[in-house]
């Protein structure tokens, strides 16, 4: 059976697409292949001009999501646009890469305070993404095509009327600021079905994913309230898994 297919119109620099991640990642584990994701880079800014509404937006995000956040980078030293981390992630895709490299990015501008906006800045986040081909993103992120497809993404947004970030699949379009069961409701709609796999322990989840947040884990492993910061802890202390702190929180990755 093919699998249904959703765009998301998003941007590696959007503060509600970093929100967002939680639903998505659930999105991911419970549906599995049934879902195939293609990331529309809509292009939030060509050029930055006052970085305070970023970081305000972001400060919002963490209150609202959990998901941790360091709002300095926008204040300090913040990327003059973020249409070449668009470009960066189109060329990841060539590689079939573009969730994983768009994450990588997200977490470098929403909470790691790293300046992500010309190429061996790129090439190094490139580098921490498993199974990409450096050689070959270096030389895909300098070429016309990616510009092209870069481009083809701009007009696909501007044409389709999307309010991005969103998720669309066919006509039905969910904010990415919706909860969860709008997601769901939507995959369904489209024709997916849920996997019937139990979900994945915390472990497994760290495992599958690289590095998540305490809320992405209480949501892929459905551990709500206190079981998902008290489980990883847990672990922490057996030195299974270890904690990034960031300023409004924490991103775990196995030990």
């Amino acid at each position: 059976m093919s699998p249904i297919h959703a765009s998301y119109f998003t941007d590696p620099a959007d503060p509600q697409s970093w929100g967002a991640e939680p639903s998505l990642r659930r999105l991911q584990v419970e549906f599995g292949d049934e879902v195939e994701i293609t990331y529309v880079m809509s292009g939030l800014a060509r050029e930055f001009g006052d970085p305070a509404p970023v970081a305000s937006e972001l400060l919002e995000v963490a209150e609202t999501s959990g998901m941790p956040v360091d709002p300095r980078l926008w204040l300090a030293s913040p990327p003059r646009s973020s249409y070449p981390a668009c470009m960066a992630v189109k060329a990841a895709a060539e590689q079939g890469l573009a969730g994983p490299y768009l994450r990588r990015l997200r977490e470098g501008l929403m909470c790691g305070r790293r300046r992500l906006d010309h190429a061996e800045a790129f090439l190094g986040e490139a580098r921490a993404v498993s199974g990409l081909n450096v050689g070959r993103f270096g030389v895909d992120l300098g070429s016309h095509a990616i510009i092209e497809s870069f481009g083809a993404d701009l007009e696909r947004t501007r044409e389709s009327g999307v309010e991005a970030p969103a998720l669309r699949f066919g006509e039905r379009e969910v904010g990415a600021d919706e909860p969860y069961e709008a997601w769901r409701a939507a995959a369904l709609e489209a024709g997916a079905h849920a996997s019937s796999n139990g979900r994945p322990d915390v472990e497994d989840a760290l495992r599958r994913f690289g590095s998540m947040a305490t809320v992405e884990v209480a949501a892929v492993c459905e551990l709500p309230g206190p079981r998902a910061p008290a489980e990883l802890w847990r672990l922490a202390e057996e030195w299974r898994v270890k904690p990034e702190r960031y300023l409004t929180g924490e991103l775990w990755s196995l030990a």
